[in-house]
């Protein structure tokens, strides 16, 4: 699911230039027929990621339990549980995994590289805050995901403990939907 958003804050990022940079082109760039292929493709991201990270997971011999002590059920709290070395395994997905969160990472800033250059030579006053109204919750929400998702997956093991663990995954859960249902209900 952490893929399909991120692609799919991606695309809201490509969105918001579009209707920024070319707004006389918007309709046939993003009409119904774009927004289904862009919808299917963050779907198809999903669930190819998930599957990779699912047969690589499910893959590895479990013998130390398998009760979880998290909030959900999230990867690296199943490779604890693991009997074998998983250092190559965990390698290549977060090789995989990186490679295509920087990918979109790139993709938003370069579409917010390309809305301020133009914001920026909006002679108004009016103009450029209301452009900047409509971009800065979907920014703030950009954030957030990275921020939580770093903190998540790439801290280092001597400040981790379970306890912090499940405090930044409920804080993900719910302020970061929180969060995404705002920007998405325009408000």
């Amino acid at each position: 699911m952490i893929t399909a958003e991120y692609y799919i804050l991606t695309v809201m990022a490509y969105d918001r230039y579009v209707a920024i940079c070319q707004p006389l082109h918007y309709g046939t760039l993003l009409g119904s027929r774009a927004c289904v292929h862009m919808a299917a493709a963050a779907w198809g991201i999903g669930f190819l990621t998930a599957l990779l990270h699912t047969a690589n997971t499910f893959s590895l011999p479990l013998c130390k339990g398998n009760a979880v002590d998290q909030f959900f059920c999230e990867i690296p709290q199943i490779l604890k549980l693991s009997c074998s070395h998983t250092y190559l395994r965990e390698v290549g997905l977060l090789v995989v995994s990186l490679s295509l969160g920087f990918g979109f990472f790139i993709l938003i800033v370069l579409s917010y590289v390309q809305i301020f250059r133009a914001v920026l030579r909006i002679p108004s006053e009016q103009g450029r805050h209301k452009t900047f109204s409509m971009c800065l919750p979907h920014l703030a929400v950009v954030f957030l995901f990275v921020s939580t998702i770093i903190f998540t997956y790439l801290k280092p093991p001597s400040i981790s403990s379970p306890s912090l663990d499940v405090v930044v995954t409920v804080l993900y859960a719910l302020v970061h939907k929180w969060a995404v249902h705002k920007v998405i209900a325009g408000v």
